[in-house]
């Protein structure tokens, strides 16, 4: 066998090992989809198998049942300021950690990453005690700000990275012009890392949007406050689980972060090939 043909075999095989791999994580979601137009009865006959009957009427009732649109301005205004303090934070962060390297700095970078390796769930209880002592839990603000926390150490990581690539001559060179570290920043270097930027509001869009466990902590004592995966959640009862409109109300919930994804992609492969360029 010649080497092209070698290679070609080769490339043959990884396309259908991603495909297999691709159809394997897409066909959980195509069955959500399948089954949020079916009719209860045949959801549980055969989860599997496509309609026979169309029931769109699942829409309809779930958007008027779980008040669809006044949930989806919770989700909105939870993940605008979730989204805002980590970035905010995060950039300028790693800024700072990036053109002032000391001992200090490294300290600081290796406290700010660490929270990483810390599983959400061993801390939980102590951060709802928290958060009920500050008065941030059952409160749509409140909710927002706390994955700051979780958000910005993530963040600075992919910053960080990015941030070597910008050379140190553009701040040296707007030192000169006179401008501070803060107008730096916001003038000249936030500008540059367009591409980072919107792959870690992508990442984290995805993530806080379809967030179950923090909301479920939060947030889910009041219908004023339910984000809408928590609505999802209010058709599965102990006895009986109507799962036509949980598996309508979960494709409600999902589609938006879904459709931001789709348009915003590419620019997360951008961002994490030039973050990989130096260092």
């Amino acid at each position: 066998m010649t080497r092209q043909k070698r290679r070609f075999l080769h490339k043959t095989v990884l396309v259908l090992a991603l495909i297999a791999a691709a159809g394997f994580y897409i066909y959980p979601v195509f069955l959500m989809f399948m089954n949020s137009v079916k009719p209860f009865g045949e959801i549980v006959s055969d989860a599997i198998s496509f309609p026979t009957t169309l029931a769109w009427e699942n829409y309809s009732y779930v958007i008027d049942k779980i008040d669809y649109f006044r949930l989806f301005v919770n989700n909105v205004m939870i993940t605008v300021v979730g989204i805002a303090g980590i970035v905010a934070f995060s950039s300028i962060a790693a800024y700072i950690l990036d053109r002032r390297r000391t001992r200090y700095t490294k300290l600081a970078y290796t406290v700010i990453i660490t929270p990483m390796l810390i599983p959400f769930q061993t801390i939980m209880i102590t951060l709802l005690k928290s958060m009920n002592v500050l008065h941030l839990s059952g409160s749509r603000l409140g909710l927002g700000v706390q994955y700051w926390g979780f958000g910005i150490p993530m963040a600075s990581f992919i910053f960080y990275n990015f941030m070597k690539t910008i050379p140190k001559e553009i701040d040296e060179s707007a030192v000169i012009d006179g401008a501070s570290t803060l107008r730096t920043f916001c003038s000249i270097i936030f500008p540059l890392l367009k591409s980072v930027t919107v792959t870690v509001i992508v990442l984290d869009v995805m993530w806080i949007w379809n967030d179950f466990l923090l909301p479920l902590l939060m947030v889910n004592s009041s219908n004023e406050t339910k984000t809408l995966v928590l609505a999802a959640y209010t058709f599965v009862g102990q006895m009986n689980t109507k799962w036509h409109y949980a598996m309508t109300a979960m494709v409600l919930a999902v589609v938006p972060s879904i459709l931001i994804f789709i348009f915003l992609q590419k620019y997360i492969v951008d961002g994490v090939v030039a973050g990989a360029v130096k260092g």
